[in-house]
């Protein structure tokens, strides 16, 4: 419960802050990408910078995940062959012991 709170709040401070971010630029970026020339207002551009900052962020993050992944399943049957050939060891007679 009181962390489904603290999350409430969270996301209204940050709407709060987005609301005055707008509120005090209101100023336009021109954007020109040699085929595109287009004007924005400046809350618009930095949203979009930050939201495409974090779809990067993730897409790298995700290339991370599948390669722990993989190397999680290696280890994982890396480790069922040593505890399979450990059991085999313990299941061997002594052949010293008389």
């Amino acid at each position: 419960m009181l962390k489904r709170a603290g999350l409430i709040i969270l996301i209204i401070v940050l709407f709060v802050l987005m609301f005055t971010f707008t509120a005090l630029n209101t100023g336009q970026i021109e954007i020109d990408l040699g085929f595109f020339k287009h004007s924005y207002p400046t809350s618009v551009a930095f949203a979009a910078t930050f939201v495409l900052g974090i779809l990067f962020g993730m897409l790298c993050m995700t290339a991370f995940v599948f390669r722990m992944i993989k190397d999680r399943r290696t280890l994982r049957r890396s480790l069922r062959v040593s505890e399979s050939e450990v059991s085999s060891l313990r299941n061997l007679p002594l052949s010293d012991a008389d």
